[in-house]
Parts: C-alpha cells; structure tokens; sequence
C-alpha cells in the first residue's frame, strides 16, 4: 500500500529582484510521480538545486503543490482540515538540529510534541522512554541539549518525531552538519527504525555511503525524477550518474575503474567487502 502517492507533482515559486519585485517564476519541482509503499527505505539524491528538499517539505504539507496532487496516507495534503492529522503521520527532521530542540533537557524535548496532541503524563513519558531508547538516547534523558555532540542532537531530534508515532519520516540532508562519526550515528539510527519499528523512511543526502541499504533511490535534476531502482541499478550507472554531477559510492567507483582495466566485475558494487568477494572469485577463477 502507498503511504505517499503524487501525480505530476509541480511546485513553482516568484524569484524576486533586489527591490522584492517578482523577477522570474522557477519550477522547482516539475511534473513528478511519486510512489512510496508503507515499510520502505527510499533514498532520495540531488545536487543542489534538483529540487529534492523541495519535494520533501510537501510531504509534510509545508508547501503545497502549485499543480498536480500529494498524497499522504489517503489525505490531500492541500485540504487544510487535514494537514494536523498529515503532519502527525509523517515527521521530519531538518538539515540542524538546533532548528528543532526546544527543550532545555533532553527528555522534556522529546515529550514536547505528545504533551502538544494532549495526551497525559504517564503516556508522555512512556513514549519519551521508547523513543529515546529506539535512538540509543535513554542514558542521556536529564542532559542538557546544548552539551551534546552533534550526532547526538540530530538523534533527540529524531527521537522528538519518533516520539509523536509517525508512519514516516522524513530526513532533509539530516547529517550534512556532522562529522564522519555523527553521520554514522544518524544513519545507523535511521535504518533501525526502519527495520525494527517498521517505520518509512524518506532520506535526502549527498552521501552515496548513506544510501547503500536503501529499498530504492530516487534521482532528481532540475526539479524531475530521472532515474530511479534498487541502490545497485542505479550505481551501475556511474557515468550517467557523474554526468549529473553525483558521486558513486567509493567501493562502486574503484570497481568501475578495474572495469575500465579489463576485470571482468559485475557492475553495480557497493561495499568494499562485496568488492573483495568478486576480485577473490576472480583470483579463484584463475588460479
């Protein structure tokens, strides 16, 4: 079942000069399908300006399209009746954290939004546990947010969606601020969600690393869906994908340089590991 279905999704937006008058009229996101099912890990990648953020804060009703529909779990996410009941079913998380903690200790942020949709206090604090414990945060519950490291902020900001019982989250660029450390944190959190708590997943990166156990990956370019599969269709496609000024996972790259070379690799490789298996295939092979 599609949790998120849009149909020829476009979102124009006024560019305006210096003086606040309407200069040009860009088309952002421009005539895109859009079919996430309940359960799935979807990676969605973009160089700058492709549009990718964009589509991502219609999902959560921030904008609504300029032309065609989104849907999110059966609701329109132009009928303004239902935009609570939307954004309560897919939450998300923002590029900094700092953008989203409010809280001066960790568990009071966490147990702001339940505490916001009314519910009572035994139950706002059940969810602040789970929730905290689901992002590896618990021990840290009396912290204050400030004197967290930055891969820790980013996951009490996940728990703080969590913690509201979404269907889906959505993740805009949410490990561009942190070292290589805190991505690993996030990311790791992100995909234990998802496989434990059944939770969808929408995330946007420029980290090819990031995207590797994902369901499927989208690929935007000026506002339109260009490519789309499994992680290994579509870094099989290295010079397509260097044409639109994205890079390849490390692993898929080196191989595709032996390729170049006359190794006969399979094309499509992620990870260093995979990458060692096929060249010990190939010595076996050759004795």
């Amino acid at each position: 079942m599609s949790i998120i279905r849009g149909r020829k999704l476009s979102y124009e937006y006024q560019r305006l000069d210096e003086e606040g008058n309407p200069e040009s009229t860009i088309r952002a996101v421009d005539g895109v399908d859009l079919d996430v099912q309940e359960g799935d890990f979807v990676a969605i990648l973009g160089h700058n300006g492709s549009g990718k953020s964009t589509l991502a804060k219609h999902i959560n009703a921030i904008l609504v399209p300029t032309e065609g529909t989104l849907y999110v779990d059966g609701k329109d996410t132009r009928d303004e009746s239902q935009i609570w009941e939307i954004r309560q079913t897919a939450g998300m998380v923002f590029q900094n954290p700092d953008n989203q903690i409010i809280g001066t200790i960790v568990d009071e942020d966490v147990g702001f939004g339940p505490e916001n949709m009314g519910m009572p206090s035994e139950a706002i604090w059940k969810r602040v546990e789970e929730s905290l414990k689901a992002v590896g945060m618990w021990e840290y519950r009396a912290h204050s947010p400030n004197k967290l490291s930055g891969g820790q902020k980013q996951r009490v900001a996940i728990a703080g969606v969590v913690a509201m019982r979404p269907k889906c989250i959505v993740l805009d660029e949410p490990t561009a601020m942190l070292d290589p450390n805190g991505r690993k944190e996030v990311v790791r959190t992100v995909q234990e969600l998802n496989r434990k708590e059944h939770v969808t997943v929408l995330l946007i990166t420029h980290y090819m690393e990031e995207v590797i156990e994902a369901d499927k990956v989208i690929v935007m370019d000026q506002g339109k869906v260009v490519m789309q599969g499994t992680p290994k269709e579509i870094f099989s496609h290295v010079e397509e994908l260097k044409a639109r000024r994205l890079d390849v996972p490390q692993a898929t790259l080196v191989a595709y340089e032996l390729q170049k070379k006359g190794l006969p690799l399979p094309d499509g490789i992620l990870s260093m590991a995979e990458l060692a298996d096929e060249l010990e295939k190939l010595r076996g092979q050759r004795g």
